[in-house]
């Protein structure tokens, strides 16, 4: 198991991890146990994402990570799905321990999953959001730049600047989340005042992560330019650069009407890329830190690497104080 970080961090008591790393909720990529196991075992936070998964399949990759550990996990619920009623139902049926839910509003459901233990952590895209989910009882909030993968925040607005005007809107524990894919990136969300880091992309790509070879391949060989937001002024995406993203700039250039662009950006998918490979047509969702990662490891061996590095750059920080400052 992993060493533990000595960044200060009300997570770990919070909730029953050792390390206050989370795994970003990724659909396909972590819809299975798999994944979310792998970093539960080594004392992250693992976390299994709902959104393309049916019912039933959900309860089995639930169950298995029970089986596999005794370490905590969640389970990330998206609200604005079609589903979310069932996934909800499902997560308080198996008494799952932590939820991260995203893209709706907490106050309605936190009442339940108060009744029995379970976690409430919230993503947001601005401090006022953040301020709101606070108000109405959430355990901790996920602050999400506009560099990361999938749907970042709207506005655009850096992790660098997003995770500060947080951690300065609520006094709950606040998860930095967008750009982080190594333990300079973890070092980096402490020292702007959160608890914890959510790394997507970099769990993306590790060897338990559940897409299509293509995929990964796309993402091993992009920089860190080689994103783009589709959809700006709708629910923006951030994925590789790739021929849909080219069809959808010429089209926004062109001045097509907005049903129109609506139907573009609705014919291709998440699933075209991440389950059956077609990463020129396929929305390859990806972040930033894309042109950062150089392998794909087993995802224990990367939680523990996170924390060396972690430590390292923390060490390295503590010797330029001096040592008055220390004491």
């Amino acid at each position: 198991m992993s060493e533990r970080l000595g960044f200060p961090s009300r997570l770990p008591g919070l909730l029953g991890i050792r390390l206050p790393i989370v795994q970003g909720g990724m659909s396909w990529a972590s819809s299975s146990a798999a994944l979310a196991l792998a970093v539960a075992r080594e004392g992250a936070l693992g976390t299994i994402a709902a959104g393309p998964m049916r019912p039933e399949a959900l309860v089995t990759a639930i169950r298995e990570v029970r089986a596999g550990t005794d370490q905590p996990f969640a389970v990330n619920v998206p609200l604005y799905n079609k589903r979310a009623a069932e996934f909800l139902d499902i997560v308080e049926a198996e008494r799952v321990p932590i939820i991260i839910a995203s893209q709706g509003g907490p106050k309605a459901h936190l009442p339940r999953f108060r009744a029995i233990g379970t976690k409430w952590l919230h993503v947001v895209a601005s401090p006022g959001h953040a301020a709101k989910a606070e108000q109405v009882g959430v355990d901790a909030v996920i602050a999400v730049g506009g560099e990361a993968g999938g749907h970042p925040a709207p506005d655009e607005v850096s992790a660098m600047v997003l995770v500060r005007a947080v951690v300065r809107a609520v006094t709950i524990p606040v998860v930095g989340a967008g750009g982080v894919a190594d333990g300079a990136g973890i070092a980096a969300m402490f020292a702007l005042g959160a608890e914890g880091a959510q790394l997507g992309t970099r769990f993306l790509m590790t060897q338990e992560a559940s897409v299509h070879p293509a995929y990964k391949a796309s993402v091993l060989a992009a920089g860190i330019g080689d994103t783009t937001l589709v959809g700006r002024g709708r629910l923006p995406i951030r994925q590789l650069r790739n021929r849909f993203t080219a069809e959808v700039d010429a089209a926004e250039r062109a001045g097509l009407p907005e049903e129109e662009l609506k139907a573009l950006h609705a014919s291709r998918s998440l699933k075209d890329a991440a389950l059956d490979g077609n990463v020129e047509l396929g929305k390859v969702e990806a972040g930033q830190t894309a042109g950062l990662i150089e392998d794909i490891p087993p995802a224990a061996e990367l939680v523990r690497r996170l924390v060396r590095e972690a430590e390292a750059v923390r060490l390295r920080l503590a010797g330029l104080m001096p040592a008055e400052a220390v004491a």
